[in-house]
């Protein structure tokens, strides 16, 4: 079994900056903490109402990416401010994901079954540009296959509703986990590489970390969340030793 790559989301970094106004704490220091300590990549999400990351982030996260040979994941809406934002930077690979200016975070996946016409022409144009494209979808076969029709290269499987059912001790936990394993088998066969994130913490990235055709998690708020207790570079030491953990004792 590959071992798993980790992409940390910063985007927290830059909502405790922003809630002072003030230029600290900074999340492109951040980012380059998190590859320091292990990160594959680095991810942030550029929102239209920019409540975290800002253009002057992209900026230079862009550039540090670049030059510590590391992938940016621009996570964006479907509009044209941000696909012109993309086409500018060129980030290694944009996240398509939905957006809804009242959400405080992601509450689902992307709709791409419906918004096929819309989403379409933009994946063709980014990829054009070399931007390696996924869809963020929620754990859905329709959803899977209407990804891989619109062109993207890669899902990324939304697991907040699994996440958030084992934290509350819900029974659906094992049910919303085999649906991940069965959207994710679904994505591998039809050529995608399959991406997962959203909600995931200590007590639930082994069960996620051992899903076979995964390659990749994107874990942001949590790892910010505990950096305050033991640091960032400690938590994403301990999420990479639990992620691999799973992935040795899958492989056994």
């Amino acid at each position: 079994m590959t071992r798993l790559r980790l992409g940390v989301n910063i985007d927290h970094v830059a909502t405790v900056r922003n809630a002072r106004g003030e230029g600290y704490p900074d999340p492109v220091r951040a980012a380059e903490m998190a590859l320091a300590a292990g990160a594959d990549g680095i991810t942030a999400h550029l929102r239209e109402d920019r409540r975290h990351i800002s253009d002057a982030d992209i900026d230079q996260l862009a550039v540090i990416c670049r030059r510590r040979g590391r992938p940016l994941n621009f996570e964006c809406a479907v509009t044209p401010e941000m696909e012109a934002i993309a086409l500018a930077h060129r980030p290694h690979a944009a996240c398509l994901v939905p957006e809804r200016r009242e959400e405080v975070t992601t509450e689902g996946g992307l709709d791409v079954v419906r918004g096929h016409n819309a989403i379409a022409p933009v994946v063709a144009r980014l990829a054009q540009a070399g931007i390696r494209v996924s869809a963020f979808i929620d754990a859905d076969e329709a959803q899977v296959r209407a990804a891989k029709a619109v062109g993207a290269q890669v899902v990324e499987l939304h697991t907040g509703a699994y996440c958030e059912a084992v934290r509350e001790k819900r029974p659906q936990a094992g049910g919303l986990l085999t649906k991940l394993k069965a959207a994710a088998a679904t994505a591998r066969e039809l050529g995608l590489e399959v991406h997962a994130g959203h909600g995931i913490d200590y007590e639930t990235v082994k069960p996620i970390a051992a899903i076979p055709q995964l390659v990749e998690l994107n874990i942001g708020h949590f790892l910010i969340g505990e950096a305050i207790f033991i640091g960032l570079g400690p938590a994403i030491q301990r999420m990479r030793a639990l992620m691999d953990e799973a992935r040795a004792q899958a492989a056994a």
